[in-house]
Order: C-alpha cells, then sequence, then structure tokens
C-alpha cells in the first residue's frame, strides 16, 4: 500500500505560464483492493478510467513542454474530479456494472479513500498550480482533459470533442473558436455535461481562485490508440499554444459560479 502512487507529476517548464491535468487518466488500484469485486474486463471500460487520456496528457506535456498531473488510481476506488461531499465520489453502481468493492463501505474506509487518494491528488495539483505561479508572477493556464464514450444507452454522441465550463469564458471562448474553425469536427459546448459542477477539480483549483482555465473532453473511439492519441496531441498542442501566449489569460479574476455563492 505505501508503494502505491496517488498521482503522478510530468516534470515541465513552469516558466511557461500552463498546467495539463488528468484527473481520471489511469485505472490503478492498491493490491488491497482487488478489483473491487469486478472483473478485470471493466478496467478495459469508461467506468475506470478516461480512456486515451493518460497517453494525450503526456504528449501535449511533452509538445507544449509544461508540467502536468495525472490522477494516480481509478475512478471506481475514488473520484478526484467530485468534492468530498458529493455522494457520488464512491459509486456503488456504474453503468449498469455493481461495485461490490464499494458497497457496504464504512464511514472508516470513506475516509481513508479521502485521505490516501482524493487529497494527495488534490495536494499535487495545488502544489503544481502554485509553482507555476510562483515562477511566472501571474496566473497559470489550466487545461484539464478527460474523454467520454461515444454513445450513452445507446444514443450516439455527435461531438468530436467538447468544452465543458461554468462560468469562466476566457480560456473557453477562444478554445471554441480555434477547434470550432476546423469543419470536420463537431464541437459541443457544455455537452454532453455541464462544466459547472461544485467542488469538482475545476470548481476547487480555478473557479475559486479565479484562474483561467477549460475542462475540454474528447470522444473516447478517436484517442483509442496511439496513432490517434498523436493526431489530437497535433491538433491540440498549437492551440493550448496560442491561447497561452495571450497575456489576458495570465490574470486572476474570480467569477460567479453558476453552482451558487462560494463559500466565506
Amino acid at each position: 500500500m505505501t508503494d502505491f502512487r496517488p498521482f503522478e507529476i510530468i516534470p515541465g517548464n513552469r516558466d511557461k505560464g500552463m498546467v495539463i491535468l488528468g484527473d481520471h487518466a489511469m485505472r490503478h488500484l492498491p493490491e488491497r483492493y482487488g478489483n473491487l469485486g469486478l472483473p478485470e474486463a471493466a478496467f478495459s471500460r469508461h467506468i475506470a478510467y478516461d480512456i486515451g487520456i493518460e497517453s494525450l496528457c503526456r504528449h501535449l506535456c511533452e509538445r507544449l513542454g509544461v508540467p502536468g498531473v495525472l490522477g494516480g488510481f481509478s475512478r471506481l476506488l475514488i473520484d478526484p474530479n467530485r468534492g468530498e461531499d458529493d455522494p457520488t465520489l464512491i459509486m456503488k453502481i456504474s453503468d449498469g456494472a455493481i461495485i461490490s468493492g464499494n458497497h457496504p463501505i464504512t464511514d472508516e474506509e470513506w475516509n481513508h479513500r479521502i485521505n490516501a487518494f482524493h487529497r494527495p491528488y488534490h495536494k499535487a495539483v495545488d502544489e503544481t498550480i502554485s509553482a507555476v505561479a510562483e515562477a511566472t508572477g501571474k496566473a497559470p493556464l489550466v487545461f484539464s482533459m478527460h474523454s467520454f464514450t461515444p454513445a450513452w444507452k445507446s444514443v450516439p454522441r455527435p461531438w468530436h470533442a467538447s468544452v465543458l465550463w461554468d462560468s469562466d469564458e476566457r480560456a473557453v471562448v477562444p478554445l471554441l473558436a480555434k477547434l470550432g474553425a476546423d469543419t470536420d469536427l463537431v464541437i459541443g459546448d457544455n455537452e454532453p455535461y455541464d462544466g459547472a459542477l461544485r467542488n469538482d477539480t475545476m470548481f476547487r483549483h480555478c473557479m475559486m481562485k479565479g484562474i483561467p482555465h477549460a475542462l475540454l473532453e474528447v470522444r473516447q473511439d478517436l484517442i483509442g490508440d496511439e496513432a490517434e492519441v498523436i493526431e489530437w496531441a497535433d491538433r491540440l498542442a498549437p492551440i493550448f499554444a496560442e491561447i497561452n501566449a495571450d497575456p489576458a489569460l495570465h490574470e486572476y479574476k474570480r467569477y460567479p459560479s453558476r453552482t451558487g455563492p462560494y463559500e466565506a
């Protein structure tokens, strides 16, 4: 258990003012949890991790020369992109899969997972963003990378990628515009999910602190192998670099959240 890493920091040049995050990049579990009562095949599904995102984050960090933080554990263990008070933090059922290792669960085990996995990941995110801010003397630009299934409940999803956000549009508007300039792509705006989620990673590390950011979801069947991942990294890296070059994307400005008032 002591050898398990709840996060991985990808090194990069802090002076470039950008951080890339991959909350659901990995599907690992500490040995003590086995497979949480699930068949091995479950860990090849989206319920365990965001397919393609680990490799995509690594390629983007390499091309851009910027640091990144990857979640080191499966979202089936505990979801790093949920607040500690979110009832879906530790799922009992995910897309039809019953997670017997998560139910019943004691308060002691619930708190252990928060302390051993969730909090260390967010501490690494906070420290990485803070280190970039200290290096530049300005607000960093944060891109959070996720992936979504090509269909849900047998309904196809037409978007190739989607930008999710709350109310801070500073990085969102140019990202939507630059992705939308490719007429071969269908780009969603807060689809298939709404990006306003209280106490998620972007709320906690960016919205509350006034840091410019955007969450980008790529459809999983488009980044299912290394060649496809490289194609998307080639597409996204120059877009991220262009947005990062705008001085307005390195200013602190806190926007009111659509989820409600910030706590004092």
